[in-house]
């Protein structure tokens, strides 16, 4: 089993804060600087599991900047350099309190939700008649809550969004914009590689000038669904599951289980030929979505490592 990255403890020059989110900590540093390190941690319903996944930050970080530089010419976003394989710096601005989950397809939680009987997610209807994994007639947004740390993301419409003064209608119109732009995008990138890009989510932020701007990971595993364009049609006919790259295998490993995030439940065992096959699948997820070999990076000291390449990196701004 390869060295993985649970937690941090860096003190980088202009240091303020530290922000520790499920999977991602972000340093604050001072001229507006954010040092964003993507761990190892694997979340799913909204819980840390208690162990690792050897280079799952390192796939999530390089997925996210490569396809941040991919849309950077349709969508602005706060990415400045990566010094390190598991690190992102950009510029500090103030995140929405709200994540733009888009859909193209009724899978994952909009499917459950179906299948319970709702006809409506977010304020959105969905037609009738639709099985698991068919496509939407257009696309349909369903935003949720950004949870703190601990708490459920929850679904939420946009009327109470704008009700609620969460975001103003102005940046609303913005978002949804920039959403769509950017699921139109991934979907043509998805598409070279085989692939279909199911639903995924965006973050955004607002700089101290005003200027909106994309902000956390963008069409990773962990944050997307993606299913294999080959056979598609034909497993939808037959009434089949679909060949999916994406974090629902382990959902579904862990809802098997016996574990869905609830009050009282425990997460089961993560054997290490789990966690090494779990490893394995997310590298087979980044040479799919990427379209390149993945190059483990040297894990022997890595805290060391990512310290010292962000130093260099801040010395040189």
């Amino acid at each position: 089993m390869a060295n993985t990255i649970m937690e941090t403890n860096f003190r980088f020059a202009g240091q303020k804060k530290v922000y520790k989110g499920k999977v991602r900590e972000v340093y604050t540093l001072e001229n507006d600087i954010l040092v964003m390190v993507a761990t190892d941690r694997l979340s799913a319903f909204d819980v840390v599991m208690p162990k690792g996944i050897p280079f799952k930050g390192q796939i999530l970080n390089q997925i996210a900047t490569k396809m941040m530089r991919a849309t950077e010419d349709i969508v602005p976003n706060w990415l400045m350099a990566t010094p390190d394989p598991n690190v992102a710096v950009g510029k500090a601005c103030k995140p929405f309190m709200v994540e733009m989950v888009i859909r193209g397809y009724l899978s994952g939680h909009a499917a459950r939700e179906y299948k319970a009987g709702k006809r409506t997610l977010c304020g959105v209807a969905m037609p009738e008649g639709m099985t698991e994994n068919d496509k939407f007639p257009e696309p349909i947004i369903t935003p949720a809550t950004k949870a703190e740390k601990g708490d459920h993301d929850e679904d939420i419409s946009k009327a109470d969004i704008l009700s609620r003064g969460i975001v103003s209608k102005a940046d609303y119109e913005i978002l949804e914009k920039y959403t769509r732009a950017l699921f139109q995008r991934g979907t043509e990138l998805a598409a070279k590689r085989g692939l279909i890009l199911v639903d995924t989510k965006y973050e955004f932020g607002k700089t101290k000038d005003g200027q909106i701007v994309l902000i956390d990971e963008i069409h990773t595993p962990d944050s997307s669904r993606y299913f294999y364009a080959k056979g598609y049609e034909e497993r939808q006919a037959r009434g089949e599951a679909q060949k999916q790259l994406s974090k629902e295998f382990v959902r579904q490993w862990l809802i098997a289980n016996g574990f869905q995030g609830l009050q009282g439940q425990t997460v089961p065992e993560m054997t290490d030929a789990y966690i090494e096959s779990v490893s394995e699948r997310y590298i087979e997820l980044y040479e799919s979505i990427m379209g390149e070999a993945f190059i483990k990076a040297d894990v022997s000291h890595i805290q060391e490592r990512i310290g010292q390449n962000v130093s260099n990196y801040l010395k040189s701004v």
